[in-house]
């Protein structure tokens, strides 16, 4: 039997209901809001305790305060803050730089600079076909002036940043070579990175050496997979030893024509989402491959192997790698510098992230002392056992 209600009681309900309901949203407003305001006098203290520093610093401190140079100290000391060794704070110049790195493409001599013990430049190694190299600065060669200023009155940092410059821009260095002291002019000019090594080992196996992941190594590393193929290569061995990474979209090029159709890796995110990081299209080549790495190979140079071997395509020889599988971001800021953040961890399909762990070889192989690389040649017996099959 239905039972009926009055229109008073009905009234009544409908109105107990709406102060339930005012009362439940008055109460976690109140809370979000005394959240909120919590959070807006922590910042306030924090600013004002940057102003009352700040204050202190311009009244008494002795020396003279560079305002740029200030400033970049405060980015780079907030990202500091986030206790993250991948989260950096790039300036103008370091994110140029940084860009140019990246594309594979550097701006300058094509030399690496080490302090030598005698207070002197020393010239660690050259690049081909970059103006040092045409000019015949060779290795162990001492940068002894720098535009007519003798280096040791400048120091290390200030000698190395005196080298750099734009392209098209001159340089004079005065060079030492078994206690000679010769003056060189140079012009600096864009230098293409080779990031690619590759090379037969005798008659069926080739060989790619990887040093990092730059927007032009998937054209080198195709180009150079096609040639060992043509020239008769039967099994691959990709050594990716003290690759540090780099991008993930040149990884992906890479990967590409050697793993089947399909998602490779993925990226999850702060909010639990998760993306498609690697794909490869239905070209696969199926022939032995073997990895060589160590405790440098990091990063997308570790998703390298990870993606080889977990699908089944290749064997891990060396070393436990050094265990970095989250991913930055970079975003540019309106003073023209950029910050670095982490900002997802990623990982294969068909396995678990890596991070802070590393991937545990197939073959466990250290080299010694002796000069022998046991490794490269470890991988050379292995991928000849597979081809051999």
């Amino acid at each position: 039997m239905n039972k009926k209600i009055s229109l008073g009681l009905a009234l009544s309900l409908i109105a107990v209901s709406v102060a339930v309901t005012f009362i439940l949203t008055s109460f976690f407003s109140l809370q979000s809001f005394n959240t909120k305001v919590m959070d807006v006098n922590e910042k306030a203290k924090k600013y004002t305790a940057m102003q009352s520093l700040d204050n202190i610093v311009r009244e008494s401190y002795l020396g003279e305060i560079n305002e740029e140079t200030l400033e970049d100290g405060i980015l780079k000391g907030y990202v500091q803050g986030l206790d993250d060794k991948y989260s950096r704070y790039l300036t103008e110049e370091e994110y140029l730089t940084e860009q140019n790195e990246s594309s594979g493409t550097l701006v300058g001599l094509g030399l690496t600079l080490t302090e030598d013990a005698s207070g002197y430049i020393l010239i660690s190694e050259i690049l081909s076909s970059s103006p040092a190299s045409d000019l015949g600065i060779i290795k162990d060669d001492l940068i002894i002036k720098i535009d007519g200023v003798d280096v040791k009155e400048m120091g290390f940092s200030a000698a190395a940043d005196n080298m750099k410059g734009t392209e098209g821009s001159s340089i004079t260095l005065t060079i030492r070579r078994n206690g000679k002291d010769t003056e060189y002019k140079f012009t600096r000019r864009a230098i293409i990175v080779n990031s690619v090594e590759s090379e037969m080992l005798g008659s069926y196996i080739g060989y790619i050496k990887i040093n990092s992941f730059k927007e032009n190594t998937p054209e080198q590393f195709i180009a150079a997979l096609e040639r060992l193929t043509v020239n008769g290569a039967k099994s691959l061995i990709f050594d990716v030893r003290g690759n540090s990474g780099g991008l993930v979209s040149a990884l992906e090029k890479c990967l590409d024509p050697l793993l089947p159709e399909g998602i490779i890796a993925t990226s999850e995110y702060k909010d639990g989402h998760t993306e498609t990081l690697i794909y490869s299209d239905s070209s696969e080549l199926i022939i032995p491959m073997a990895v060589i790495a160590d405790k440098k190979t990091a990063s997308a140079a570790e998703l390298f192997a990870a993606s080889l071997r977990d699908f089944g395509k290749a064997v891990v020889v060396g070393e436990q790698t050094y265990g970095k599988g989250v991913m930055q971001d970079i975003k540019e800021l309106d003073d023209g510098g950029a910050v670095v953040l982490t900002v997802a961890t990623y990982k294969t399909v068909l396995s678990e992230c890596y991070d802070g762990i590393g991937i545990t070889p197939d073959y466990p192989v250290e080299n010694g002392e002796d000069g022998i690389d046991m490794q490269y040649n470890k991988a050379v017996e292995v991928v000849q056992q597979m081809t051999a099959q």
